[in-house]
């Protein structure tokens, strides 16, 4: 089957109720979308499908069809989008695991609101979990990630 991942058209080679994630990391070679806990709860496995947010360990790849993947090495090839940038300014990461499915999740978000208020956010990031409890850097990084998109510093 041919999937559309970050723009490039790929032949490969999988069965039908193979989970995107594992195609994405063992068949595509890319290995920024974590496993988390297999059953679409914590948000590690998020990426976008045609846009928006799903998750990718759930997901058998019959069920992509056409549309397009995106992951987080999809988002931008030097680590320059403004949701990175704001990550790193807001020193978001502890140990980092579960930051690729909140990256995708906020930029999904920032496409859908790009001036979210404080409850978009949270209702929005409610589903990525993480353990070392970095919500309230992930809420003021989201939040200069909408301003350097305004600002027009994307």
């Amino acid at each position: 089957m041919k999937l559309d991942i970050n723009g490039i058209l790929r032949e490969i080679d999988a069965p039908p109720d193979m989970p995107l994630l594992w195609v994405l990391r063992d068949l595509a070679g890319l290995p920024g979308t974590k496993f988390g806990c297999g059953m679409a709860v914590c948000g590690a496995c998020t990426v976008h499908l045609d846009g928006r947010p799903v998750r990718a360990c759930i997901l058998p790849v019959s069920a992509v069809g056409g549309r397009k993947v995106t992951t987080i090495e999809g988002i931008s090839s030097d680590a320059s989008h403004p949701v990175q940038r704001a990550w790193v300014e807001a020193d978001v990461v502890q140990c980092g695991y579960c930051q690729s499915g909140q990256i995708m999740t906020a930029v999904a978000l920032l496409e859908r609101k790009p001036n979210p208020s404080d409850a978009d956010i949270d209702a929005a990031m409610s589903g990525n979990v993480c353990r070392c409890g970095t919500y309230v850097r992930v809420r003021e990084a989201i939040h200069l990630a909408s301003r350097l998109v305004r600002q027009g510093r994307r």
